[in-house]
């Protein structure tokens, strides 16, 4: 898909533009999420930790709060907030019994899912308009930009 620029356009203005449209967009993507989260019932932390939970399996509570930067206590509330929303349950690590998994309960989060289906729908439909070389870039982009974001949060959370 071709970016529209002029000719006249440098590399140093396209890293603008870029840094511009990622600001808009993480905004817009914390928006949808705090909006999601209210129709919902929890906040937006609770409901980002939740994905977290999703997309990296069973994690303990310190494994939370270390990706986090929340401390253990507000971890536990968290927990405590979507487990009485029937969100998570908690169960025994089989790796080591003295531990405590958090787990999504993934035949609850339905209605969760549905709101968040539309805005999926439209970015498979935008992203049907690039080239499997240009996928590439933009997933070796997100891949990167995003360890690097986790790493500046660990950093600021260990400098308090």
């Amino acid at each position: 898909m071709a970016i529209k620029t002029t000719s006249q356009e440098g590399k140093q203005a396209l890293a603008g533009r870029l840094m511009l449209a990622l600001r808009r967009s993480s905004a817009a993507g914390v928006l949808h999420g705090q909006t999601i989260a209210r129709r919902v019932g929890v906040n937006s932390t609770d409901l980002e930790c939740l994905d977290l939970v999703l997309m990296s399996g069973p994690s303990t509570a310190g494994e939370i709060a270390h990706h986090t930067g929340l401390t253990s206590g507000a971890v536990t509330g968290l927990i405590d907030r979507v487990e009485r929303l029937g969100l998570v349950e908690r169960m025994a690590d089989p790796a080591d019994r003295r531990k405590v998994l958090v787990r999504v309960r993934e035949d609850k989060i339905g209605p969760i899912a549905a709101l968040f289906s539309p805005m999926e729908k439209a970015m498979q439909a935008l992203l049907a308009g690039y080239s499997k070389e240009e996928l590439k870039v933009l997933i070796d982009f997100a891949e990167r930009g995003g360890d690097l974001m986790l790493a500046r949060v660990t950093e600021l959370n260990q400098s308090k």
